[in-house]
């Protein structure tokens, strides 16, 4: 069902009196221009199937963002649409308001570094990040591999390396 919802067609009497759903900010049924449905590409990791998180994740940030005026696929109510890409191109996104973990997907940096108010410093590496390699095969943070498709914002906090190997192949790490 989760499939469906980007490929179904949506016919355009659903929209026409809708000034916050363009077409341009849709994807079948998914509207990423209208900042509700933000967390919907990160529920394939709660499928098993957490390839199509990075895969989608990757799709959306090519398609419904760009570098020139007016490339923004909807309407930025304070900032959303920004910080969906930002939090995006680092490898992982806050699923849940309050909840102390994010959903991992596919960042589109090579490397980044973060600085937290307490001093500490978190580096990004996405080894082997291409246009091609959209699919995560392994995460590790300070040396330990991640188990799972969730980070905690408290040991981000603490600084150190947020390493992401990259692949042209789908698994279902």
């Amino acid at each position: 069902m989760l499939d469906s919802l980007f490929t179904m067609e949506l016919d355009d009497k659903y929209i026409e009196k809708n000034e916050d759903i363009t077409r341009d900010g849709m994807i079948g049924n998914y509207v990423h221009g209208n900042e509700p449905g933000h967390h919907i590409p990160f529920l394939y990791n709660y499928t098993g199937e957490p390839y199509k998180t990075q895969s989608r994740v990757r799709m959306i940030m090519k398609t419904m963002y760009g570098a020139e005026v007016n490339s923004l696929c909807g309407n930025d109510d304070a900032g959303q649409m920004s910080a969906w890409y930002i939090f995006n191109s680092l490898g992982f996104y806050p699923l849940a308001p309050g909840s102390e973990y994010y959903e991992l997907g596919s960042p589109s940096v090579k490397k980044a570094v973060v600085s937290f108010e307490n001093g500490n410093q978190l580096t990004i590496t996405a080894n082997n990040q291409s246009e091609e390699n959209v699919y995560v095969s392994k995460v590790t943070l300070n040396g330990t591999e991640i188990d799972g498709t969730k980070i905690s914002h408290f040991d981000l906090i603490k600084g150190g390396d947020l390493v992401f190997e990259m692949s042209d192949q789908a698994t279902n790490n």
